[in-house]
Parts: structure tokens; C-alpha cells; sequence
């Protein structure tokens, strides 16, 4: 009778370690597997010598802001916006940028390609970054909440851009009329009242305005829909905006106070408009007669006096009106 074939010893180096493996010529291939597992299982809240955590290195650094890139090329391009260079130029409406990605996205915009559609009210989107930003808003989710006022908001962008009101920061100003404000959208938008240009106009009646916020609140006219109604006093509004400022009143909060006599305001609309009270300041001039005003709600009305517009008419009489001088017996056409 033979003697039984001496076990094979194997040598492996693992982390400098000599380690003895005992082969056994009669263990089946899932018993080696088995034994082969054990032999790297962590014991003891011990960690694997073999296995090693590599921190991405970034050499690149900006000298003015301190970023830290993995290449050159990621620098050179971040350094455009310190540099405020922008090469790439829209050949349609000559807005630049810093990269052609986005000189390349902008140019779907005037192509009127919006491919993106939202399942749940059929907005279309030039791009998916765009759709997905939106479906935010049907799911309710805002998980970015303000640490010093408690508003929440869908994206990170607008929460960052929120901040910079609790900082009192408005780096940009008006060259014509010394107003500031915190974004440069915002001074964009407040150009067109200097400007007069006004690129969102109605398919239905062609009238235009400055901002497509006002165009949304005028589309709604033509389909006299008021989803959102008061639960207090059952007034039916066509914006939920306009909503929430309207419950304001109710509650009695007024969160917007002018420093000089105090008075309080439930919206920052009306807040500004008083504040121009004190500052004698009457920027809204009738483009005709050039006659001031202190809002453009009072603007409004004036240049219907030159349009020969007269929306409201009278139940008894039929006679028309420009304004609506009493509610009683006018209503509007």
C-alpha cells in the first residue's frame, strides 16, 4: 500500500509576507474556491494589505481663486472666466461664450428644436439637462433649503443665488438709472425698460412684452382660467405668485419694511414703489408725451390714452372708457 502523495506546498508574497498555502490534491474545485475566499476574508475590522485608496491628484492650481485641476487644459479653460473671455460669438444673435459646448447648446435655441417633452404638461426642452431641472417641479421636491430665512428651493443654483440677498450683495448696476442688483439676469431684464424692447409677443393677439413671465400672465386672459382660489375670502387668481402674496395679506405678514419710515409691505412690488416716494425717483416715461410716473401699473393706463384703447364700458349706456373711474357701473370689454 503507497503511501498518500505528501501535500504541495505553495508560497505566496502578499504585502511582503510569506504565506504558506496548503494544497490538498483530493479538494474538489468548489472546496478550493471556498478555501481561496477565506484566505482574503477581513478579520478583526482588518483591511486587506492589498488593497490601496489613490487620491486623484490636481497639480493645476488657480492662482486667483485656488481650484485644482488634473490637467493643463482644465486650468487654461477655467481661467477664461476670471479673464471674462468669451471667444465663441452666436452668428444669429451675437451672444458669446467661454466654451463651444455652450455656443453649441445656445444654437438649438434659434433652431427651435425643443426634442425634450414632459410627460406631465407637454413643456418641451432644447436639452434633457433642461427636462430633467423641470420634472422637479411636478415631484414637489425642493431639498435646498435656506439656513437663515428657511425657503427651499428645487435646484442648488437657485439657492445659491438666493444667499447672496441675505449677503446685501448687488455688484450689478444700472448704468442709466443707478439701480442694483444681485444677478446680471436680473439687470439684463431691467434694461429692457430703458430700451423699450420688448421680444415676447402673444400668437393670439400680438401684443408684446418686456419679460416671459408677462407674457404667461397675459396668455392666461385669453383662456380666463383662475386655478388658484383664496380658501378665506374665495378670490380666484390666474398665477400661483400672485397666490401666495395674496395669503400674505391674510396672514397679516409683511416682510418687506422701508428703513426710513418704517411702513410695512406684503410684497417687494409695493415695497419699491413707496420707497421711490422718498427718493422723488419716477422712472416710467411715457415714450409720446413723455409725462412721468411713478409705476408702470400708472404707465399702463396712460398709453392707452394715446392707443385710443378704451377697455371698459359701461352696462347702462355702452359708453367706453380708457380707465375704470367706478366699478359700479363700467365693467371691462
Amino acid at each position: 500500500m503507497s503511501e498518500p502523495e505528501p501535500w504541495r506546498i505553495k508560497h505566496e508574497e502578499q504585502g511582503g509576507l510569506v504565506k504558506v498555502k496548503e494544497e490538498r490534491p483530493d479538494l474538489n474545485e468548489e472546496e478550493e474556491i471556498h478555501q481561496h475566499q477565506k484566505a482574503h476574508d477581513v478579520t478583526d475590522g482588518e483591511k486587506p494589505s492589498s488593497i490601496q485608496i489613490t487620491e486623484v491628484k490636481r497639480p493645476f492650481t488657480c492662482s486667483q481663486c485656488g481650484n485644482a485641476f488634473t490637467c493643463n487644459d482644465n486650468l487654461k479653460n477655467h481661467m477664461l472666466i476670471h479673464a471674462g473671455i468669451k471667444p465663441f460669438t452666436c452668428s444669429q444673435c451675437g451672444k458669446t461664450f467661454r466654451h463651444k459646448r455652450s455656443l453649441m447648446n445656445h444654437m438649438i435655441i434659434h433652431s427651435g428644436k425643443t426634442p425634450f417633452t414632459c410627460s406631465q404638461c407637454g413643456n418641451t426642452f432644447t436639452r434633457k439637462g433642461s427636462l430633467k431641472s423641470h420634472m422637479i417641479i411636478h415631484t414637489g421636491q425642493k431639498p435646498f433649503t435656506c439656513s437663515q430665512c428657511g425657503n427651499t428651493f428645487t435646484r442648488k443654483r437657485s439657492l445659491t443665488s438666493h444667499m447672496i440677498i441675505h449677503a446685501g450683495i448687488k455688484p450689478f448696476t444700472c448704468s442709466q438709472c443707478g439701480d442694483s442688483f444681485t444677478r446680471k439676469e436680473s439687470l439684463n431684464n431691467h434694461m429692457r425698460i430703458h430700451t423699450g424692447i420688448k421680444p415676447f409677443v402673444c400668437s393670439q393677439c400680438g401684443k408684446s412684452f418686456k419679460y416671459k413671465g408677462n407674457l404667461n400672465d397675459h396668455l392666461v386672459s385669453h383662456t380666463s382660467e383662475k386655478p388658484f382660489t383664496c380658501p378665506q375670502c374665495g378670490k380666484t387668481l390666474t398665477r400661483k405668485g400672485n397666490f401666495k402674496r395674496h395669503m400674505l395679506m391674510h396672514a397679516g405678514i409683511k416682510p418687506f419694511s422701508c428703513s426710513q419710515c418704517g411702513k410695512g409691505f406684503s410684497c417687494k412690488q409695493g415695497f419699491n414703489s413707496h420707497m421711490r416716494n422718498h427718493t422723488e425717483e419716477i422712472p416710467y416715461t411715457s415714450s409720446v408725451c413723455e409725462k412721468c410716473f411713478n409705476t408702470a401699473e400708472s404707465l399702463r393706463p396712460h398709453h392707452r390714452i394715446h392707443k385710443g384703447e378704451k377697455r371698459y364700458k359701461c352696462s347702462y349706456c355702452g359708453k367706453s372708457f380708457t380707465q375704470c373711474e367706478n366699478k359700479i357701473i363700467t365693467k371691462k370689454t
